[in-house]
């Protein structure tokens, strides 16, 4: 399909099962021995009573997934990448740069891409009180206008080999954006104090527990010495640096700092692959407890979004509009004398541009002709006119 494969994006999520077991045994088939799969671990759609599957994702710039993996569901990120870097030097790419989230960042991994003059592109963590927090995120300089809705500066760290590139990447909007949520957050939990009553001696009142320990609310409290939760003024100024941002950090010099920011905004490309999957295409639930056929199950899936995407780039458009377009052309039954026609519709000229794009050939005019059911039935041939007169069609004796 001469897919662009300078860059592949790759990415995991999880996918639960209804049940309450997890599975333990092995199973074999075709003369391979298949792991169990089905396993509890940190789940991404929030369904951790759950026994899930992690599901790795290759795609191209444009989309186009170019192979999948599944791994069992206590499979962390950070350890797939060894799996994904082996499978596609197999395939003996061309130039290709490998781009990854956080989550599969590490020591471990960079030297692994690495191998084999391998080149990377990968987000790192801002809050991990490593070198990215103490030295990148505070190290002073002004930010470069790429787009409208992204600014970047170029960091490194060290000296000679040792020495790491970082970019900093800045989005206003999103920026914007973050604040307001959390000073509608901050407005939330004032109110919430307010309502609070401490009672000395009493300790803390199940209201307080679940402010502490809430996502949403507790990295913006602290207690008092007396116990009183106050609004934590110091957190929220340091998020405030973090508003906006990501920072992320490859091994090619050969591309542009610009380059970077851009290749690795396009690894939502991903993250719309996985909404597709599970919303669109209904990748779940899965109702498989064989290991080969919960594989087959995101193949299937994985192969269904690969023609989705082919039909999206041919016809320039999403595939949800060309659907719904092409249901106008329609096979339609209809009796004509002694004669049962099936008949394809008027196809316009929009539809049929669209079907010219997509490489399929029209459907033929005429589909069939036979006698009615219970009908006379004694002519060998029978004459049919078609959308009025327009058309002939000789209907073959029995």
């Amino acid at each position: 399909m001469n897919a662009d494969v300078d860059l592949i994006f790759y990415d995991t999520t999880s996918l639960h099962f209804e049940v309450d077991e997890e599975d333990e045994i092995e199973r074999r088939r075709f003369g391979r021995t298949h792991k169990p799969l089905r396993k509890r671990g940190y789940s991404k759609n929030g369904r951790g009573d759950a026994p899930q599957i992690v599901i790795g994702l290759a795609v191209t710039r444009d989309g186009l997934p170019v192979r999948s993996w599944v791994f069992s569901g206590e499979t962390a990120d950070v350890t797939t990448v060894e799996k994904v870097k082996k499978d596609l030097r197999g395939w003996r790419l061309g130039r290709c740069v490998f781009v990854g989230d956080a989550g599969m960042n590490s020591e471990e991994n960079r030297a692994t891409l690495g191998l084999g003059n391998g080149k990377y592109i990968l987000a790192s963590r801002m809050r991990a009180g490593d070198e990215v927090t103490s030295e990148v995120m505070t190290r002073a300089g002004r930010y470069r206008v790429v787009q409208d809705n992204l600014r970047i500066k170029e960091v490194f760290v060290g000296d000679g080999e040792r020495r790491r590139r970082y970019v900093v990447c800045h989005n206003p909007e999103e920026a914007a954006r973050q604040r307001k949520h959390r000073d509608k957050i901050i407005q939330e939990l004032e109110a919430e104090i307010a309502t609070l009553r401490t009672e000395p001696g009493r300790g803390h009142s199940k209201r307080v527990c679940t402010l502490l320990t809430s996502s949403r609310f507790g990295k913006y409290l602290k207690q008092t010495p007396q116990g009183n939760l106050q609004v934590d003024r110091r957190a929220i100024k340091e998020a405030m640096n973090f508003d906006g941002k990501w920072v992320i950090t490859s091994n090619d010099d050969t591309l542009t700092a610009d380059d970077l920011a851009l290749g690795y905004k396009q690894l939502l490309r991903v993250e719309a692959c996985w909404r597709q999957l599970k919303s669109g295409l209904r990748m779940r639930p899965v109702f498989h407890f064989r290991p080969w056929r919960i594989e087959a199950h995101v193949t299937i899936s994985v192969l269904a979004l690969l023609l989705e995407r082919i039909v999206e780039i041919r016809a320039g458009d999403t595939w949800r509009n060309v659907a719904a377009r092409l249901q106008a052309i329609k096979v339609v039954e209809y009796d004509h004398g002694g004669a049962r026609v099936r008949q394809t519709t008027e196809i316009s000229d929009e539809n049929g541009a669209l079907l010219e794009k997509l490489g399929v050939a029209r459907p033929p005019r005429i589909h069939s002709i036979a006698p009615v059911p219970g009908g006379e039935g004694t002519a060998e041939t029978a004459v049919v006119k078609a959308d009025e007169g327009q058309e002939e069609a000789t209907m073959p004796a029995d």
